[in-house]
């Protein structure tokens, strides 16, 4: 009996021995050849891979970088236009109202001007109508007076039963009665007013 539990602490030793590996614990040398491929492709990833990632993101960030500033100064350039464009508006709104002033002032006077010829020129068309009825009236009465006149001496030459015919007495005298007629009438206007 005394070899049976050698026997068995015999084959429990070996049995021990020769226990099970964890499967999750690799061998040695699959952690060292994982370590060295490791390595390697992370010396790969920083020497080639990280380079270029970063060149390309310092890229786009200086495209965004000129976008931004492209865009500040578009849009600073868009306010000055806006600015520029209010400035002028308003100048123009202020220059429209300085014309439409002076374009009344520009009618009133032209209106002035219209109604003062306008008088002048209805004072002048009297001045040649009345020195037209002067001239005519004046006409009219020396030819009425040569009518006068000559009726007269014919009426006289009738009831004195001689002829008139001395054209110098004869138009001294139609003269001084019409100049005593004119005289007489005058006389009675002046007393009428």
């Amino acid at each position: 009996m005394a070899s049976v539990p050698a026997q068995l602490i015999a084959v429990l030793t070996e049995a021990a021995e020769e226990a099970p590996k964890n499967p999750l614990i690799p061998e040695w040398y699959d952690i060292i050849w994982s370590a060295v491929c490791f390595v390697v492709i992370l010396a790969f990833f920083l020497w080639k891979v990280l380079p270029a990632m970063r060149k390309l993101l310092d890229e786009r960030g200086a495209r965004i970088q000129g976008g931004i500033e492209k865009a500040e100064k578009a849009q600073a350039e868009a306010a000055a236009a806006l600015d520029q464009y209010n400035a002028q508006l308003a100048e123009a709104r202020v220059e429209a109202g300085r014309i439409r002033e002076q374009a009344r002032e520009d009618g009133k006077k032209i209106l002035v001007e219209l109604r003062e010829q306008a008088q002048a020129d209805a004072a002048r068309i009297t001045a040649q109508a009345q020195a037209q009825i002067e001239a005519e009236r004046q006409a009219a009465v020396t030819a009425l007076r040569a009518e006068v006149g000559s009726l007269a001496i014919d009426l006289a030459s009738g009831v004195v039963g001689q002829s008139l015919s001395d054209d110098k007495k004869s138009r001294a005298l139609v003269d001084r009665f019409l100049a005593d007629l004119e005289a007489s009438e005058s006389g009675a206007a002046k007393t009428r007013a």
